[in-house]
């Protein structure tokens, strides 16, 4: 994505500063959404190398890997040390001039250093202070060390993917620190909103476990939902081993009618008359108590034909379903280049970049591109100036 131009609208963010002090995915991917909306991000790094994420493979030069370019645009890197008096001057005087700051370092460590929110909100009461962290500060999980992989067990995220019959097994994808990083975006948001009607900020707590074991709850809580039990957890529908992409003659399908209507076009179209009045999949209390077995039925009618057939077939029934995508196919997806979710742009160390971008539409305050992932420490100078303190300290080791 090019700049925008200077008649661009501005973000809904706009004029917002965000001291960010967190780092690997869940807080960077937040910090990322609020600048790509318009904030101005201020991430202060740790002498030594900075965001461990700086340091994934694949990377071109070191310090810039995949990962972190995909986590950190619209930032300014900052090179600071909170263990340095002159340092932590620094970033106090960032507090006391931030609307929202953010950090995912455990609250014992931050209260040390005099950056928790009482000290930091009798210095600046506006200011918005969000920790996100492992576990809630109240239970006796608080101070428990986190990853996504300790989350993904411990909400049975994991224990949902392999089912009672199979081991547990995590997501192939960091699920429980992205999900945490919407909390957070969200949270931030809403507390901003409050702050314009109340003109004082306040201090949020967004912990991943209570956050992903939310997420496992809407549907999995089931019939432990009710008091006394109605039932086990488990939205079966979901746990079925036979809910799975189906095998077609040449290759694999996503298919998922689901109201009584969809299926009946569904057992027309695949000449499955007789399903079509069989009592146990007519309706939907008596699908979903049988769904594992109507998944095991059609299947062997989807391999009759190939993937290109089906999908014609189910289109003229405006049918939901989906090809199996790898995320080369996503690259050259034509709905995906066609709604502008693709963005390139040049970075000045890194060269060409292909960036997902910010997928939600504003008609009046879009989101943008602004700077491209900062190389580690490359606004120090420019962002200690703006404080008043340059020139800048010697560069840390």
């Amino acid at each position: 994505m090019t700049a925008p131009s200077p008649s661009a609208a501005p973000g809904a963010l706009a004029g917002v500063r965000v001291l960010d002090m967190t780092s690997v995915g869940m807080g960077p991917w937040a910090t990322q959404m609020l600048g790509d909306m318009g904030a101005d991000i201020v991430k202060v790094e740790a002498p030594g190398g900075g965001d461990v994420f700086r340091h994934a493979s694949p990377q071109l030069h070191p310090g810039m890997s995949h990962a972190f370019l995909n986590l950190n645009r619209n930032k300014r890197s900052v090179i600071l040390d909170a263990k340095r008096a002159e340092d932590l001057a620094a970033i106090l005087a960032l507090a006391d001039r931030a609307d929202v700051f953010v950090s995912n370092v455990r609250p014992q460590g931050l209260a040390r250093l005099g950056l928790d929110y009482p000290q930091l909100a009798r210095r600046n009461p506006r200011l918005i202070y969000c920790g996100c962290y492992g576990y809630g500060e109240t239970g006796p999980y608080a101070g428990r060390p986190a990853a996504d992989d300790t989350i993904q067990a411990v909400s049975g995220m994991a224990w949902f993917q392999g089912g009672e019959a199979g081991p547990p097994r995590y997501v192939k994808t960091v699920a429980a620190d992205k999900i945490a990083a919407l909390w957070v975006a969200q949270a931030i948001a809403l507390a901003l909103y409050a702050r314009e009607k109340s003109g004082v900020g306040q201090a949020i707590e967004v912990p991943m476990f209570e956050s992903v074991a939310a997420f496992m709850l809407v549907e999995h809580l089931a019939g432990r939902t009710f008091v006394p039990s109605a039932g086990p957890a488990g939205y079966n529908r979901v746990t079925t081993d036979y809910r799975k992409p189906f095998r077609t003659a040449d290759g694999y399908l996503a298919l998922i009618p689901y109201t009584d209507a969809q299926w009946q076009r569904f057992f027309a179209l695949a000449g499955l008359t007789e399903l079509a009045a069989d009592p146990r999949f007519v309706k939907l209390p008596d699908r979903a108590r049988n769904i594992g077995e109507l998944y095991a039925l059609i299947e062997p009618v989807l391999a009759r034909h190939g993937t290109a057939e089906w999908i014609a077939r189910l289109e003229a029934a405006d049918l939901p379903f989906a090809p199996v995508n790898s995320v080369d196919d996503l690259v050259a997806d034509p709905h995906l280049a066609a709604v502008g979710f693709w963005q390139s742009m040049q970075h000045p160390t890194e060269g060409s970049l292909r960036l997902p971008g910010y997928p939600v539409r504003f008609s009046a305050t879009p989101a943008t591109i602004r700077r491209p992932p900062p190389n580690y420490g490359e606004h120090t100078a420019e962002v200690l100036a703006e404080l008043g303190l340059a020139p800048a300290p010697k560069e840390h080791p």
